[in-house]
């Protein structure tokens, strides 16, 4: 007898959905309950990620470092797609974006392992539950966690994303990201497709794991009166399942059909296949004799090997000793020679000095350089300059702590101290400076990690000890030279961006030099390369940067005043609150730049490009910006006050409450241009034109040379003058007063 049926208004129409949602052919609900699954656990973590993100972007509270399990993950995604990451210093964020970040990666791990769980334990995920998909065993049952594991894990997953990452990574492709992206959609649609051309829709990670895909019941559809009858296994024959059931179908509108029921028998085998094991135990009683022979061979081969190896590491230990004893004593016979005090005690010395820098001892380095702390002797002082250098590269980190404490000294003795006192640590510290600059040249090109952070390595033109550091056409790519000191250095030519080990320029490994904070006052750094470099409040005053390709570098806050920057590259770099006062910026690149809240007072501009550049806020009074192009660039609420704009392309460019007051706009381009809230007091659009006072005929008071502006609106501009409005509807453009 059927039960009566209960009618719910509320939820007919989503039970309706439901039903014909499950009429649709089954790969259809396959691929959507898919693509559910996917944008669930993407969801889940871009969302936080991107408050994450929002936060800091937005944050009125003190930054702080991110976390560390945060920074290494990021490094560890950083390094497996060759994404350069631009610093290397403590990233600071907000105090929320911590939390959210933690929730990005936290979320997506528990979501994906509560959907395999429910897959593994009831043949569903929610997403295939929403569409009638269910994934069992060849006996009906669930799957189980480890078939779930090599289905998803394995077959789905992981042979699609390996190949795609192989074929990225060791092909010309690396390091394009799109290409990765696109291989890994091939990939997966590859993997999938599979199932269209085997027997019973099967797809390549289902018979990875022995399962199937089915369809559940339809949403109402109950089985009623089921039995089971099973035989058992009888002499290794399958197993016979006899299922009866019967169920009633539900109509178009949810309702059960009585018209509509059926009986059903269904008999499943499974089939049980007889294993043998050969066990070594069974083999070994079977044969005794040579299980005897063996196992007194491999016990004689381990105990012989044993005793070998044994004399062979005594022997190893007793000769490293000796060898050690012996350098000892040769470190501890040059060590008492240079304390010496005969008269021939500085050629001793000397000798000794030299010889102590061939000894490979650690302790030699550390030695040498503490001498040089010490030495009182100029041409000791020179000695052991030379023999430090002869040590390479593993003698830097002792000369930067060096160089340190001699400035320290030489500011501590500054107008106190006596005149043999100053000139004793200016040779030192002469002395310092030359054997880093000779390292740093001497294996160009090999030193990428080296720590040199606030050294000095300033030229000094006193009498007291000369030095100029000349380090032209050198390789100081991936060094670290920040707040060091490097006024009035010839770095020409000289490279501070160079590709990584992988040898692929833009990626994780890049070596990228370290300037931020630095001192390079009056520094040459003609045609040098420091693309994407870190010069962050960097000073450059008065330095020469000509031809110098500073593309996507990070100069946030840099002092550039009165710097020489001709036909400087400088395309989409970050010149944030940068001061450029009086620099020369003649023919310069500056495409996509971001200058916003730059200081360009007095700046000479003529014939740069600034098309597509962020330059809200900056300040350009008085700046000579003949001929150059700011098409599209974004201006508002910059100040171009008393600036020449002869022949400067505004061409839609945004000016909104820009600052024009006594500009020069003799012949710009403002075509397309926003100049709302502009203010044009005493602005020149064109340059008058005398008049003869004999002509018959009244000439026009304006060249024909003027500004274009041509369809611009000026009806919210500012400080429009009578001759300004007489120009402005002469030309084209538009204002109401215009008729």
């Amino acid at each position: 007898m059927a039960s009566p049926t209960m009618k719910n208004g509320v939820n007919q129409p989503s039970r309706l959905f439901r039903v014909r949602l499950h009429r649709l052919p089954l790969v259809t609900r396959r691929c959507a309950a898919w693509v559910v699954e996917v944008s669930l656990v993407a969801a889940s973590a871009l969302v936080p990620y991107s408050v994450g993100v929002y936060a800091t972007q937005h944050s009125t509270a003190e930054l702080v470092p991110l976390n560390p399990v945060l920074a290494t993950t990021e490094e560890a995604i950083a390094k497996t797609f060759a994404i350069p990451l631009r610093s290397q210093n403590p990233r600071l964020v907000a105090p929320l974006t911590n939390l959210f970040w933690w929730g990005a990666i936290i979320t997506p791990l528990v979501l994906t392992g509560w959907q395999l769980y429910l897959l593994s334990k009831t043949e569903q995920t929610l997403p295939k539950r929403w569409f009638g998909v269910r994934v069992v065993t060849a006996t009906g049952a669930p799957p189980g966690l480890a078939r779930v594991f090599l289905r998803e894990g394995v077959g789905r997953w992981g042979l699609p994303l390996g190949t795609a990452y192989l074929i990225w990574r060791y092909s010309g492709a690396f390091p394009d990201l799109s290409i990765l992206v696109g291989l890994t959609g091939l990939m997966l649609l590859a993997e999938g497709a599979t199932l269209l051309f085997a027997p019973q829709r099967r797809s390549l990670h289902d018979r990875l794991a022995g399962t199937f895909v089915l369809t559940s019941s339809r949403p109402g559809r109950p089985y009623a009166n089921g039995t089971v009858r099973t035989q058992p296994l009888q002499n290794g024959q399958p197993v016979r399942l006899e299922v009866q059931s019967t169920w009633t179908e539900l109509d178009e509108e949810g309702e059960p059909n009585p018209k509509r029921q059926a009986k059903v028998t269904t008999i499943v085998l499974t089939p049980e296949l007889e294993r043998r094991r050969i066990h070594i135990w069974y083999w070994m009683r079977q044969h005794p004799g040579l299980t005897l022979l063996l196992v007194a061979f491999v016990g004689m081969t381990s105990i012989l090997s044993t005793f070998v190896g044994t004399q062979v590491y005594i022997q190893s230990q007793a000769n490293r000793r000796e060898f050690n004893s012996q350098k000892n004593q040769v470190f501890l016979a040059l060590v008492k020679q240079l304390s010496a005090t005969t008269p021939n005690a500085p050629e001793e010395r000397r000798g000794a000095i030299l010889a102590l820098a061939t000894l490979d001892d650690p302790r030699a380095v550390p030695f040498l350089v503490d001498l040089l702390s010490q030495e009182t002797r100029e041409e000791l002082i020179d000695t052991l300059q030379q023999a430090v250098v002869s040590t390479g590269a593993q003698a830097l980190p002792h000369l930067q702590r060096l160089n340190q404490s001699l400035t320290n000294d030489s500011q501590a003795l500054r107008g106190r101290g006596s005149s043999q006192e100053r000139q004793l640590v200016a040779l030192r510290q002469r002395a310092s400076q030359r054997a880093i600059a000779k390292i740093l040249t001497i294996y160009n090109g090999q030193i990428h990690n080296a720590d040199l952070s606030r050294v000095d390595l300033s030229s000094a033109s006193t009498t007291l000890a000369p030095f100029t550091l000349v380090l032209d056409n050198t390789d100081l790519s991936g060094i670290n030279l920040k707040t060091a000191i490097l006024s009035n250095a010839s770095l020409r030519n000289s490279r501070f961006y160079s590709a990584g080990e992988d040898e692929r320029w833009g990626t994780f490994d890049d070596w990228i030099t370290d300037l931020s904070q630095a001192d390079l006052k009056q520094a040459n750094l003609t045609d040098a390369f420091l693309s994407h470099g870190l010069m962050n409040r960097t000073n450059l005053i008065r330095a020469t940067l000509v031809r110098t390709n500073l593309s996507n570098a990070q100069m946030k806050g840099a002092n550039l005043s009165s710097a020489v920057l001709i036909n400087a590259n400088l395309r989409q770099t970050l010149l944030e609150n940068a001061s450029l006062t009086g620099a020369n910026l003649a023919d310069a690149h500056l495409t996509q730049a971001n200058l916003q809240g730059a200081r360009l007072g007095r700046v000479s501009a003529v014939g740069a490009q600034f098309p597509l550049a962020r330059l809200v806020q900056s300040d350009w009074q008085g700046a000579d910006l003949t001929e150059a192009n700011f098409a599209q660039a974004n201006l508002q609420d910059a100040n171009l006050s008393f600036t020449k704009l002869v022949g400067v392309n505004f061409t839609q460019a945004q000016l909104r409450n820009v600052s024009l007051r006594n500009a020069d706009l003799s012949h710009a381009d403002l075509r397309g241009a926003n100049v709302a809230g502009v203010d044009f007091q005493g602005a020149i659009f064109a340059a008058s034109k005398p008049v003869k006072s004999d002509q018959f005929i009244e000439a026009s008071s304006f060249v024909a040379d003027g500004a274009l502006i041509k369809g611009v609106n000026f009806a919210a501009a500012k400080n429009l003058d009578q001759k300004q409005m007489k120009y402005i509807c002469s030309q084209g453009g538009l204002h109401p007063e215009c008729r």
